[in-house]
């Protein structure tokens, strides 16, 4: 029976050396691969770490982009409350130019209104006028009746019947001769429907006056008799008549 027989493998010094060298070859790699593995996961971890900041931001962003919409939101709702309240001015501008044109409107009918009236009080005027002068004459004729008769209570008597006359420029209402105790006057007469206190414009006295200095100046110094006729007189009046030697005449005396 054979026996078996070892064998042997001797390493030889340059199997030795080529065996180190694949082993530090390997182990070589085997470093620069776990270097760039650290290398990786930190660069891994850095990119968490700006992915975690992105989405923050990205939050914050959306949040300010919902801010932004919420602003935006109140902003169309401010401009549409802008919009009705520019509406309702415009609308209130409309009503404010239409009553304008109607107060303008208005403002030309009362103007013509005052116009008509105006026309109608001058009308009226006129006619009243009229009126006095018709009344001032019927009156005054109804005097030039009655005056001699009720001048005799004074001591007069008229030797020619009252006339109108116009003597200096001067219309006299009444203008006649009398005698008295046998001396000759000349009466120089004026008409006013009532006689009370005298006005500075409407001073019948001075009146009067007037028309006597017009007579004195057409006849000379004759003597002349104020006359004033007259439907009213108040006391006053009468006082002040008699102090200047002025007979009244009412038209009750008759």
């Amino acid at each position: 029976m054979a026996t078996s027989k070892s064998i042997e493998f001797e390493i030889t010094p340059e199997v030795r050396n080529e065996i180190i060298k694949i082993i530090d070859e390997r182990i070589r790699e085997a470093h620069v691969t776990k270097e760039d593995f650290s290398e990786l996961k930190g660069i891994v971890k850095d990119l968490a770490v700006k992915v975690g900041e992105l989405a923050e931001a990205q939050k914050r962003t959306e949040q300010r982009v919902e801010e932004l919409a919420e602003a935006q939101k109140r902003t169309e709702n401010r401009l549409d409350s802008l919009t009705g309240k520019v509406e309702e001015l415009a609308e209130a501008q409309k009503r404010t130019e239409q009553k304008v044109i109607e107060l303008a409107e208005a403002q030309k009918r009362t103007e013509k209104e005052v116009r008509n009236l105006a026309i109608g009080l001058n009308k009226t005027r006129e006619n009243l006028g009229g009126l006095s002068r018709s009344f001032s004459y019927a009156f005054e004729n109804e005097a030039f009746r009655m005056l001699p008769k009720v001048l005799e209570k004074y001591g007069y008597t008229i030797k020619e019947k009252f006339v109108r006359a116009e003597i200096g420029g001067r219309e006299i209402n009444f203008f006649g001769k009398a005698t008295k105790n046998g001396k000759e006057v000349y009466i120089v007469g004026e008409s006013k429907v009532r006689l009370d206190n005298p006005k500075k414009r409407e001073d019948p006295f001075k009146k009067l006056e007037k028309k006597i200095e017009a007579v004195k100046k057409e006849y000379g110094e004759v003597e002349i008799i104020g006359l004033l006729v007259t439907h009213f007189a108040t006391k006053g009046f009468l006082e002040k008549a008699k102090e200047k030697g002025i007979i009244v005449v009412q038209s009750y005396e008759w």
